[in-house]
């Protein structure tokens, strides 16, 4: 993947509606995104190049806590070349979460588990991440030697911050930049605490799923660039890394709408740069591939 006409997606969704209903789709404002969306539809939407790079492998992430569903995703990962890699769930207050990654990673298409994820943006415990069972948890997915996908909303990310201090040895990637509140636009105590997080080596961050935290009707460029140039400062572009958050991002632009706001964020990064954000950083965080990916500290 360390091809200079790579293009990794790193958090992409599907669901089939007829095979497992999406509670969540019932929100006020989620009409669009009521049907089935399988894996090939990503193609037919993401027609637009980004830097002249077209989609070449995505990341399949879970949308709701259910082992069946992961299941579903590693079965797809297992037939489709597209994806390259699934960020699934399971149980981490479980004392037998270790024995489900095991049953998980030893069944069909298994072996593209490299990440899990859950919805703690969703858990009104401010501390749920340092429960003592869900650190015990995350202990067993590190030993397994795979990553965990942070999904908090930018309040909860002290969780977020105190997690990478008490687990330093778990690779960590911040969901959708921490979901800075663009809609107030007001990013004081989400900079900082990115800025926080971003002292931990082993944290990675998603560019991704901002369109949807900004006015989905009238957001410009220039609303989301404060949130890049923080990231960028924080994190380098060798710790970031582009998803789309599709087919979500139809609520706010859809993916070709999204791809040229990230095109025009990256004017001005050197090649080995939008190498990274684009490609690199994902590549090496979900091992897509045995490759290793150049890194770099600076962008102009």
């Amino acid at each position: 993947m360390s091809d200079a006409r790579a293009l990794v997606d790193a958090h992409h969704h599907v669901w089939d509606l007829d095979v497992r209903p999406q509670s969540w789709l019932d929100e006020v404002g989620h009409e669009p995104l009521r049907r089935s969306f399988g894996p090939r539809a990503l193609l037919s939407a993401a027609t637009r190049p980004i830097n002249g790079r077209r989609l070449t492998s995505t990341v399949v992430v879970q949308c709701i806590a259910s082992v069946p569903e992961t299941r579903d995703l590693l079965v797809l990962a297992g037939g489709d070349p597209l994806i390259g890699a699934v960020v699934g769930w399971a149980d981490l207050t479980s004392p037998a979460v270790g024995d489900v990654l095991d049953d998980l990673r030893s069944g069909p298409g298994g072996r593209y588990l490299r990440a899990v994820r859950h919805l703690v943006q969703g858990e009104p415990d401010p501390h749920w991440l340092q429960q003592p069972q869900v650190e015990r948890g995350l202990r067993a997915v590190g030993e397994r030697g795979l990553g965990y996908d942070v999904l908090v909303r930018s309040h909860q990310l002290p969780q977020a911050v105190r997690l990478a201090q008490r687990l330093p040895e778990l690779p960590l990637v911040l969901d959708h930049a921490g979901k800075p509140p663009l809609a107030r636009q007001d990013l004081t105590d989400w900079s900082r605490l990115v800025r926080l997080l971003a002292r931990h080596p082993q944290v990675r961050c998603k560019v991704s799923g901002l369109i949807t935290e900004a006015d989905h009707d009238k957001w410009t460029v220039d609303d989301i660039r404060p949130v890049w140039d923080v990231l960028l400062s924080a994190f380098g572009p060798e710790r970031l890394m582009f998803g789309s958050d599709w087919p979500v991002a139809n609520l706010a632009g859809g993916w070709n709408g999204w791809a040229a706001t990230v095109e025009e964020l990256l004017d001005g990064c050197s090649g080995t740069e939008v190498h990274a954000v684009l490609a690199g950083t994902a590549t090496a965080f979900y091992r897509l591939t045995s490759e290793p990916t150049e890194e770099t500290t600076s962008c102009s």
